[in-house]
């Protein structure tokens, strides 16, 4: 690991510790040049996805783009952060057990409507919305209905 401060190439552990989720582990070094201390984190890498859109088109899969569409959806209720967060965490396992490279836009997006019903039904139908592309009031009260 390379000092930050020296960028001297040697370096000893000074302490290890796990994040509460198990999924990072934080080390504490020392550097064997300038003996200042820095921090680096170790994470593992997840395999990178395809999203196959409507249109055929391919995109890498954006954890960013998931979260915006979450906190839209959830913009002014009370759903916590931490939340939206396990709701992203979740799908993106779904996404590394299945075995695949590829996934649809749409079974995405079926996997956000999913945990989004169960959560708060008004995020629900704000990300139905616009995921099933209403055109008028009428496929709005559909959708509540089938809520209910």
């Amino acid at each position: 690991m390379r000092c930050p401060y020296c960028s001297n190439l040697e370096d000893r552990v000074v302490d290890s510790r796990e994040s509460r989720e198990g999924d990072v582990i934080r080390r504490r070094r020392e550097c064997a040049a300038c003996e200042r201390r820095f921090t680096s984190y170790e994470k593992i890498e997840l395999p990178t996805f395809q999203v196959v859109k409507r249109d055929e088109r391919r995109e890498a899969y954006d954890r960013g783009k998931l979260m915006r569409g979450l906190q839209i959806a959830c913009r002014k209720r009370p759903v916590p952060q931490a939340q939206l967060e396990r709701i992203a965490d979740s799908i993106e396992s779904v996404m590394a057990d299945a075995g695949e490279r590829e996934i649809s836009s749409q079974a995405l997006g079926t996997m956000v409507m999913d945990r989004l019903r169960g959560l708060d039904p008004v995020a629900y139908v704000r990300f139905a919305s616009v995921y099933r592309r209403f055109e008028d009031v009428d496929a709005f009260v559909k959708e509540l209905h089938r809520l209910k």
